[in-house]
C-alpha cells in the first residue's frame, strides 16, 4: 500500500535496520555505562543512534535530529527549529539489559511542537507500529502487509485494562488507579516495557495508559503518533493536548493516553486533574 506521508515508509525501514544493529548486542553481556543522570547506555544504543542519524540526514538533510544519545543541544538552537526528528535509538535500555524483548526503536517527526507521525519498531521480532494524526495507524510483522489498527472506545466482555509500567509508578498513579477502579469496576493491569504501552492502547488491546512518573520527550513522541493515528490522544493532566515545545528541559509533564471518543474520558480527566500536573 502507499502510505499517506512520503517519509513513513523509509523511516519504518530505517527503524527496522536500527533494530538489526541492536540485536547482536542483545543477551550478549554487553557492557553498561551510565550517563550523568544515571540512566544506562550500551554499545547497542550508540550503534542504533549512529545508523538512524545517518539515515535521517540522507532522507532529509535539512531536518535536525534530537536523539537521546545526542541531546546536549542548547535550547537557543532548538528554539529556531520548525520541524525536527525526535529519536530514541533504544527505548527500554533497562529491559534490553535484563534480556527482555520489550525494547523498541522510536522515531518521530515533530512540526511546530506537534507529532506529525511516529514509528515504533521491535527489534526482536521485526514488528513495527506506525501512524500519525490524520494519517491512520498500522502494525506490521517484518515482510508482511500493513494492518490498520484502531483504539477501542470501551471494553466489550472484558475488564477495563490499564497499561502500567513494571518499573515506574508513583503514589499519585496508585490513587488514580484506585479512582478508576471505583468508577469502572475491577481493573486489569497490562504491564509492558518501553513505548509499547501506547501501542497496546493504539491496537485496542488496552483502554488507557496514565503516566504520573517521569519520562523524556524521546520516550513518548513516536508512540504518541501511532496512538493519534489510531483514534487516540495524549493529554496532560489538565486535559490539554500533549506537545513537544523546544523548552530547556526535555522532561515531559505527566500525561494520560486514551481513545479520543471514549465514553469514560471525562471521568478519567477529572481523576487526572485531581492528581495535579507537576513534573
Amino acid at each position: 500500500m502507499t502510505l499517506p506521508h512520503p517519509f513513513l515508509a523509509p523511516v519504518m525501514e530505517l527503524a527496522l535496520r536500527a533494530g538489526d544493529a541492536i540485536l547482536p548486542f542483545w543477551r550478549a553481556d554487553v557492557a553498561v555505562e551510565h550517563k550523568a543522570d544515571e540512566s544506562p547506555v550500551t554499545a547497542a544504543d550508540l550503534a542504533a543512534h549512529h545508523l538512524i542519524v545517518a539515515g535521517l540526514k540522507t532522507l532529509a538533510p535539512d531536518i535536525p535530529v534530537l536523539s537521546e544519545e545526542d541531546a546536549d543541544i542548547p535550547q537557543a538552537t532548538r528554539a529556531s527549529w520548525q520541524r525536527w526528528w525526535l529519536v530514541d535509538p533504544l527505548d527500554g535500555t533497562k529491559e534490553f539489559i535484563a534480556g527482555s524483548e520489550e525494547f523498541t526503536v522510536n522515531i518521530a517527526l515533530i512540526e511546530q511542537g506537534r507529532v506529525v507521525f511516529g514509528v515504533v519498531a521491535m527489534p526482536t521480532n521485526g514488528r513495527c507500529y506506525l501512524g500519525g494524526a490524520g494519517l491512520g495507524a498500522w502494525r506490521a510483522e517484518r515482510g508482511q502487509a500493513l494492518q490498520a489498527i484502531a483504539v477501542r472506545e470501551r471494553p466489550v466482555g472484558q475488564a477495563f485494562t490499564v497499561v502500567a509500567s513494571r518499573r515506574h509508578s508513583s503514589p499519585a498513579q496508585e490513587r488514580l488507579l484506585g479512582g478508576l477502579s471505583a468508577t469502572l469496576g475491577e481493573l486489569q493491569l497490562a504491564n509492558i516495557g518501553s513505548s509499547l504501552k501506547f501501542c497496546l492502547v493504539a491496537e485496542g488491546t488496552a483502554d488507557c495508559y496514565p503516566r504520573l512518573a517521569p519520562t523524556s520527550q524521546w520516550d513518548t513522541a513516536a508512540a504518541q503518533g501511532v496512538l493519534e493515528g489510531a483514534g487516540g490522544e495524549v493529554l496532560d493532566l489538565a486535559g490539554a493536548p500533549f506537545c513537544y515545545p523546544p523548552r530547556e528541559s526535555l522532561l515531559n509533564d505527566f500525561f494520560v493516553a486514551l481513545p479520543a471518543k471514549a465514553p469514560w474520558r471525562s471521568r478519567l480527566l477529572e481523576l487526572c486533574g485531581a492528581q495535579g500536573g507537576q513534573r
